[in-house]
């Protein structure tokens, strides 16, 4: 499948590790989820995506449920506008 961003097929996968915080103060002492996805990397143009491995994705909406980081919405999901930063 081609890069969802430059349309390049110039992709390569490489393991990652990542760790997912909670946002907010109330969540400063939540040490977040430790997730080991594969990436998939345009080699063109940057663009990277990944998903969720589904034990960590159980835990995310576990600690997602019993700490509702963001108030009165445990199943929000926010979408920010991509800011592109040029060298």
């Amino acid at each position: 499948m081609p890069c969802p961003a430059c349309r390049s097929v110039n992709e390569e996968e490489f393991t990652a590790e990542m760790n997912i915080h909670f946002r907010g103060l109330a969540n400063i002492d939540n040490p977040g989820v430790l997730v080991f996805p594969n990436l998939l990397v345009c080699l063109d143009c940057g663009c990277s995506r990944f998903s969720t491995p589904a034990a960590q994705l159980s835990e995310l909406a576990r600690a997602a449920r019993a700490e509702a980081p963001f108030p009165g919405r445990s199943d929000a999901i926010l979408f920010r506008p991509r800011i592109r930063l040029e060298a």
